[in-house]
């Protein structure tokens, strides 16, 4: 049985960079702008656990670097169906780095009749080489990019 409870997750992996923004984004929200009505959670590099959490909720929130060929530090937010269909010069665009990219979340949900609303909030990473500092364009943008996704989870979520 569905909660109405939402869930916010963050993805990624600190080690590398611009890929950790996902969590960086996910602590900054529950220390800034936390919701009573919304369970963060943080699934780091994703797991098959996070399929069946999903499950849980009527509407889920992924924040994820992606790297979807786009400028460094611009986010997206979209329905994870149309994350299935991200393409590039004709090309599909592998838009995570993860175990579960979000293709295969995408997959998986649909194949296992998980009813849950999927939003990804999915920002272009610049850097993914080891260290655990983002790289300074998106430090710069990060206080934008937090403020735009707090606005979308209250205008779209609550």
């Amino acid at each position: 049985m569905l909660s109405n409870k939402i869930a916010v997750i963050g993805l990624g992996n600190t080690l590398r960079r611009d890929d950790g923004i996902g969590i960086i984004i996910l602590e900054s929200l529950l220390n800034h702008y936390k919701h009573e009505a919304i369970d963060y959670l943080n699934f780091g590099i994703a797991s098959f656990d996070l399929i069946h959490r999903l499950q849980n909720y009527n509407v889920a929130l992924l924040i994820d670097g992606i790297a979807a060929g786009l400028p460094a530090g611009e986010l997206r937010i979209f329905g994870l169906e149309e994350a299935f269909f991200i393409e590039r010069d004709g090309q599909e665009v592998m838009v995570s780095s993860h175990e579960l990219n979000l293709k295969d979340i995408f997959r998986l949900t649909r194949n296992l009749g998980i009813k849950t609303k999927i939003y990804v909030a999915g920002i272009q990473i610049e850097d993914i080489g080891f260290g655990e500092s983002l790289s300074d364009l998106l430090k710069e943008k990060l206080a934008g990019i937090i403020r735009q996704i707090d606005k979308f989870i209250q205008e779209r979520l609550l």
